[in-house]
């Protein structure tokens, strides 16, 4: 295979997919103002997850994940896991249509169906997944200079309206350090920061020699930061009681900015950087289910782009109302399935590959 994909595209696609539809919620809410602690205890267990990522790459450079399954598994144990992360990938991809489904309808398109919005973001991702994942990687680090622009921009913002309240940050862990894991663990390591897993997929497209791994934590540990901070300025808005009964909290500090009447309807803007993050998120996660269904059936990639959008379409609907989705969402996603796909999959994966390793060293 030719590797044309540089590694810093990769890196900014990795930190775009991480920001995605992160923002769009409060992430370690349970820890109160103890979040931006609980956060970086995730991201720390985030970074464990993709140091053993980064190693299962450096172990066999020439496959995918799906690949190393089939592989190093056995043909029916290994299919099984490639399997089950293909299915984990489409459903991830369609909960993340859903989600701009659902925040179109409750912000900028109250009157359009919420079908057809999934319907045409399924078709936009759908001829991405024909034009394949380098185009997905240049089209990220396009939108990666935009997001910046934009997320700095209510960064700088947010401070000049007054709307901080140092004093939310106070006391710190006033609970103990409880709440504080309990937060982290596991919801926080599953969403965003183990989702790295799906680069698995991504990895082999990188040229050689180009500094993938350090480019890659780098990244990481970038975004993870940015992360922290975003989601703790919401707390520091909004106070800990409120931002944790909000829907979309980030949404709501948005909206209160305005600036000497001349910035007004930030939301709008904040609305067009969640639908590019969680639009190339989805992408991503229905290319690597699309490649996935390729390994397990020697059918060719682009001839299951149908089949696959229409499935992902489908899913979409799995929760008929918004309560119901979100509760599948913290509790069968990522308190259930996450750990299997992020943790447990890899785990026997990268165990297997080791083993394999030793035996072919020479005695």
């Amino acid at each position: 295979m030719i590797r044309t994909t540089r590694a810093s595209e990769i890196a900014i696609s990795l930190s775009l997919f991480e920001v995605g539809s992160t923002t769009l919620f409060l992430l370690g809410g349970e820890a109160k103002q103890d979040a931006w602690i609980a956060m970086l205890l995730g991201a720390g267990a985030g970074l464990m997850l993709l140091l053993v990522y980064l190693l299962m790459y450096r172990l066999d450079a020439e496959r995918d994940l799906f690949e190393m399954c089939r592989h190093y598994l056995g043909s029916i144990f290994g299919w099984i896991a490639a399997f089950a992360l293909t299915a984990y990938f489409a459903y991830e991809a369609s909960r993340n249509f859903r989600d701009i489904g659902e925040l179109a309808v409750q912000t900028m398109l109250n009157r359009t169906p919420m079908s057809i919005i999934i319907f045409i973001s399924v078709l936009i991702g759908s001829y991405i997944t024909y034009l394949g994942p380098r185009a997905a990687f240049r089209l990220s680090v396009i939108y990666a200079y935009v997001m910046a622009f934009g997320y700095v921009l209510i960064l700088v913002m947010v401070p000049l309206t007054g709307l901080l309240h140092t004093k939310f940050m106070f006391p710190v862990l006033e609970n103990g350090f409880a709440p504080v894991w309990r937060a982290a663990m596991p919801n926080i390591v599953s969403f965003p920061f183990g989702q790295t897993v799906l680069f698995l997929v991504y990895f082999k497209y990188a040229q050689r020699g180009k500094h993938l791994g350090r480019l890659t934590i780098v990244s990481f540990l970038a975004t993870a930061v940015f992360l922290t901070v975003l989601n703790q300025l919401v707390i520091l808005v909004l106070g800990p009681e409120i931002a944790t009964i909000g829907t979309y909290p980030l949404f709501m500090v948005v909206q209160m900015m305005e600036v000497a009447n001349v910035i007004e309807r930030a939301d709008a803007l904040f609305v067009l950087l969640l639908f590019m993050g969680i639009g190339m998120k989805a992408n991503f996660l229905l290319i690597g289910a699309g490649i996935g269904l390729q390994r397990l059936t020697g059918i060719r990639y682009k001839l299951w782009i149908i089949p696959l959008a229409l499935t992902v379409f489908g899913l979409t609907y799995l929760s008929p109302t918004f309560t119901e989705y979100f509760r599948a969402g913290l509790k069968l996603t990522v308190e259930q399935l996450m750990p299997i796909t992020q943790l447990v999959i890899p785990g026997i994966l990268v165990i297997a590959m080791l083993i394999g390793k030793k035996k072919r060293k020479p005695a």
